[in-house]
């Protein structure tokens, strides 16, 4: 792994996947993460319990599993990521789902570090797995996309009183990104733009709020609801 043009000699990041119901998508997932030097697939979960008795062997630094509402074979996998926690695994949890913020909110509920939808680019699942190997949180831009939008639907024209509104869209944007712990380098890579660009965007959002760090600006998008999970 390349860093400021010198080697740097680590260690891989080891996924274990645990699908279940479409088991064509972990050829994809093993494909795409094993083509990354500084990460690798080490074992398939079958079910719960061969996932558990992964985790028991240790080495294992990032769980991809599905986020589904219904049961199968009696269980849901809300269930699943709460036993990994239940477990006393370090390992990070990165849910899989529809773009559903139902399922995005219950999965954060139940213990899920990141949430990516079906739809999401191989990009997308490499730079998730980067963040939680860094302990960061990882929401997939479609879901933070969608929230914007529902919001935006949500909020009464008028009422230029309140800081909010005096965000561009591009501003709110940001907001939710930030306050979910994306960093400025990976909130340029998802909207093309350099990262002293988005340190401005975030540097006059914080201006008008009138906040001065991150923990502030993420009691604020959950107080207004603008982040669809209260257990953040």
């Amino acid at each position: 792994m390349a860093e400021n043009g010198h080697t740097v000699s680590q260690r891989k990041l080891g996924v274990l996947l645990s699908i279940h119901e479409f088991p064509v998508m972990t050829l994809g997932l093993r494909t795409i993460i094993d083509a990354e030097a500084d990460m690798q697939v080490i074992g398939e979960a079958e079910s719960r319990e061969s996932m558990l008795r992964h985790l028991g062997q240790g080495g294992v630094d990032v769980v991809i599993m599905e986020s589904l509402l219904q049961k199968e074979n009696g269980r849901t996998s809300i269930e699943a990521i709460e036993a990994v926690r239940s477990a006393g695994s370090d390992a990070k949890v990165l849910a899989l789902a529809w773009q559903s913020s139902e399922h995005f909110s219950l999965a954060l509920k139940a213990g899920a570090d990141g949430f990516v939808t079906r739809g999401a680019e191989p990009a997308d699942i490499v730079s998730a797995i980067r963040c939680l190997g860094r302990s960061e949180t990882y929401v997939s831009p479609a879901i933070v996309t969608r929230m914007v939008n529902t919001y935006l639907l949500k909020v009464p024209s008028g009422g230029a009183e309140d800081p909010y509104d005096l965000l561009t869209d591009r501003e709110k944007e940001v907001l939710l990104l930030v306050a979910v712990g994306h960093t400025n380098k990976e909130i340029a890579s998802i909207f093309n733009l350099s990262q002293q660009t988005v340190h401005n965007h975030r540097a006059r959002l914080m201006e008008k709020l009138g906040f001065h760090d991150r923990v502030e600006l993420l009691k604020y998008a959950v107080k207004r609801r603008l982040v669809n999970a209260d257990e953040l």
